[in-house]
């Protein structure tokens, strides 16, 4: 795990980020020799012992192979996940992230899904502002809605950010899309080009690399821990990396579930205003608290148009919705409605209006926090369950996840194909590392099951790691 700026780490990083892309993109082709150690070092004025490590996880990871006293080759497609690679869920996420494949799979005990039991939503409640939405929006299934997103929702909205954190912000200023890996997707479609740099918390939001990969950008990871950042490595990337964006996760973590605290928040802010670089913040579980409210969003430190802020409601009032507002200057907010009128012209109206009529309700607030209640006690059963072990984790205050390091010599392949054969599913720590590495560490979620199949579940797994201990 990087550390600091003065061993080399970041220098590793790149040139194993470099080889990465460039086969990604074809530009390095099936069986193509590669630069030798030598050369590329040359050409990226680096010491050869850091394309060394760069060549030798490459390797590791299937990505190229050697001949001895030849030189380095780009695997091919067929023969890279063979011998110890044994689950192709995993193995090939050297070319993509397939966390939805793992979604995909059948399984009863469900500990890879950061969603929240379908029973713990008002479901019946939704019901009834349905009928209402339709009495009061007769035609709402016969309209669009603008680009921007619906104004009497965005209105509201406004008024809450307003009331919340004492920061002025004007409905101009909102811009409503399908959820907020929509909104990931169009920042970095409006913002980030190929071979721009970016910087990525490690771990992160797996979709979230996956999207700055697929536009080609060149990624630095930015190591996140229980206590947030090291804000001179932060400072020391974005002065000689002059990064486009940095992309973060700031309150309950996912997967990790850290919060970084507020001493850090505004200086986030003035460490990116003084070298031009985005933030983007992603707050998808700010209501979603155990023991007190978080800090308030860096955005609301934002004062010259810095932070990009994407909020997202819909994991814990009803996923089907698909609501999350992206809030930023005026001047940055143009760029992205172009993106989004290209995307789909706008989020369906209808659901702008369900949306509106019962986040402004009471009863949203009544469930809210008996939700709250319900995803604590879960958490609670997880790590309960888990202290038989010796693992390791950080308890979060907040979020769905649990971010669990297993023993070093569990193969996470291994063991997730052998969860599979038992259904069970959780997320490969590798799939949320920007280097792919991370093999260790597992996210296991607590929040998409009951209680009952929660415990059956977790004994289950604890067997399952003991049966490959032994």
């Amino acid at each position: 795990m990087v550390k600091g700026v003065r061993n080399g780490e970041f220098l590793f990083e790149q040139i194993y980020q470099y080889v990465l892309r460039k086969i990604e993109q074809k530009e390095w082709n099936e069986h193509q020799k590669l630069p030798s150690i030598r050369q590329l070092a040359k050409e990226m004025n680096v010491h050869r012992l850091t394309v060394h490590k760069a060549y030798q996880l490459l390797k590791k990871n299937e990505v190229i192979y050697v001949k001895d006293k030849i030189g380095y080759y780009v695997q091919s497609n067929g023969t890279k996940q063979t011998e110890n690679l044994e689950n192709p869920i995993v193995s090939s996420y050297v070319q993509k992230n397939h966390l939805s494949e793992i979604h995909q799979v059948p399984v009863t005990y469900n500990f890879s899904q950061a969603l929240i039991d379908p029973n713990l939503l008002p479901n019946h409640f939704l019901s009834d502002y349905v009928k209402k939405v339709f009495d009061l929006y007769p035609k709402v299934l016969s309209s669009y809605s603008t680009v921007q997103g619906d104004l009497e929702l965005r209105a509201s909205l406004t008024k809450y950010f307003i009331n919340q954190y004492k920061k002025h912000i004007d409905a101009t200023e909102l811009l409503i899309t399908s959820g907020s890996q929509q909104a990931i997707h169009i920042i970095a479609e409006a913002f980030v080009k190929a071979k721009d740099t970016i910087l990525l918390e490690r771990p992160s939001y797996s979709p979230a690399i996956d999207i700055f990969i697929e536009k080609g950008a060149k990624i630095i990871s930015v190591d996140i821990h229980s206590n947030g950042y090291d804000l001179d490595q932060v400072e020391y990337l974005m002065k000689h990396y002059k990064p486009r964006l940095f992309y973060l996760n700031p309150t309950f973590h996912n997967p990790t579930g850290y919060t970084v605290p507020n001493s850090q928040r505004k200086q986030l802010v003035e460490l990116a205003e003084k070298y031009r670089c985005l933030l983007v913040e992603d707050d998808v579980y700010h209501d979603i608290y155990f023991v007190g409210k978080p800090p308030p969003p860096i955005y609301t430190y934002d004062t010259v148009g810095t932070v990009i802020y994407v909020r997202s409601f819909c994991k814990y009032i009803s996923p089907g919705l698909r609501i999350a507002a992206i809030i930023c200057h005026s001047s940055l907010l143009q760029s992205l409605m172009i993106i989004k009128s290209l995307t789909d012209y706008g989020s369906p109206l209808l659901n702008q209006k369900i949306f509106l009529h019962y986040f402004s309700s009471k009863r949203m607030q009544q469930h809210l926090e008996k939700l709250r209640i319900a995803i604590s006690i879960r958490k609670e059963i997880m790590e309960e369950e888990l202290s038989v072990t010796n693992w390791q984790w950080t308890s979060p205050n907040g979020g769905l996840n649990l971010w669990v390091q297993l023993p070093q010599h569990i193969s996470n392949e291994k063991l997730l194909t052998k969860c599979f054969e038992h259904s069970i599913s959780f997320v490969p720590g590798q799939i949320c590392d920007p280097l792919k590495q991370q093999t260790s560490w597992i996210r296991l979620s607590y929040s998409y099951i009951n209680e009952h199949q929660l415990r059956d579940g977790l004994k289950s797994f604890v067997e399952v790691v003991k049966s490959l201990e032994e």
